[in-house]
């Protein structure tokens, strides 16, 4: 397991309107056979913390976030997926048409980096476009 700095980056277009977010957190990162693994916690304003993790597979992205939203969404490139989205107020369902999806293992002195792009549609009605960039980078002592 190797301590690295999770950057999350999010990009989200809804018509007219967008927003941009990021954040940086401590995490971990580890290799399992074909799978990476990144975990992190992140601290949002006015919730509890939330417990991400992200784990990487060939042609495969799963993001899971639990504490204070509870959350498991799927990538596959050019693939619908559906999941669900619990907060304290109520249950969103999701479908997710993935895009683009790119991933450069973080390697010996060199930072590793996922993007992926793809249309967020919540209760069948309001579909957003969305980009989500996680970078890691080898926390040094």
């Amino acid at each position: 397991m190797t301590d690295v700095a999770v950057t999350l980056e999010t990009f989200i277009q809804d018509g007219e309107d967008s927003e941009r977010m990021a954040f940086t957190e401590k995490g971990r990162f580890f290799t399992k056979g074909d799978m990476d693994v990144v975990t992190f916690t992140e601290y949002p304003e006015g919730r509890g913390p939330v417990d991400t993790m992200v784990t990487i597979k060939p042609g495969h992205v799963s993001i899971k976030r639990s504490g204070g939203v509870e959350m498991r969404q799927l990538f596959e490139p050019q693939a619908e997926t559906e999941n669900a989205y619990v907060h304290e107020y109520g249950k969103l369902y999701m479908t997710t048409w993935t895009d683009t999806l790119e991933y450069q293992a973080p390697d010996t002195g060199m930072n590793g980096e996922l993007f992926i792009e793809y249309q967020l549609t919540i209760n069948e009605d309001v579909t957003q476009k969305h980009q989500l960039k996680l970078t890691l980078e080898e926390e040094t002592e």
